[in-house]
């Protein structure tokens, strides 16, 4: 009995001390494609990210990502990612990936990875409608959005 005592205690100190915080630090460019608050027990900010590459839309999985309620200085990271999904802004968002039991009970959010950031990179569309209309103001662009009419 001992012996399948102590071996419980190892494997549940081994469990809990190998969590980690940050298991992974990243990076994901796209546009946001639903973000919400829901939750039963604990209520989650969470969202997709259709990720784009190149500026070209990826055709793999969204990423999906929370905002870790154990945080309560990110009401402007939530106002800015809600504004970029209602008008279709491309932005950054820098993420830390937890690992262990550290969102067992996803009572920080429903996914692992948690936004750190979020830069705004392209914003005004409009320029896209003069570089389709032909006009001399035209600016590079890395996206181009083609209306077809009958």
């Amino acid at each position: 009995m001992k012996k399948i005592l102590l071996f419980l205690m190892a494997v549940m100190c081994l469990t809990l001390t190998s969590c980690k915080e940050h298991f992974s630090d990243g990076e994901r460019v796209g546009t946001v494609t639903k973000f919400s608050k829901a939750g039963v027990f604990w209520d989650s900010w969470d969202g997709l990210l259709n990720v784009t590459q190149t500026g070209m839309n990826s055709s793999g999985e969204p990423f999906v990502f929370s905002m870790d309620n154990d945080r309560n200085d990110q009401q402007k990271l939530i106002d800015t990612l809600i504004k970029a999904q209602v008008e279709g802004w491309k932005v950054k968002i820098k993420y830390h990936q937890v690992w262990g039991v550290k969102n067992v009970f996803n009572n920080r959010g429903e996914s692992d990875y948690f936004v750190d950031d979020v830069i705004v990179l392209d914003k005004n569309f409009s320029k896209i409608g003069d570089i389709v209309k032909g006009s001399s103001k035209s600016t590079p662009h890395d996206t181009l959005y083609v209306k077809i009419v009958e």
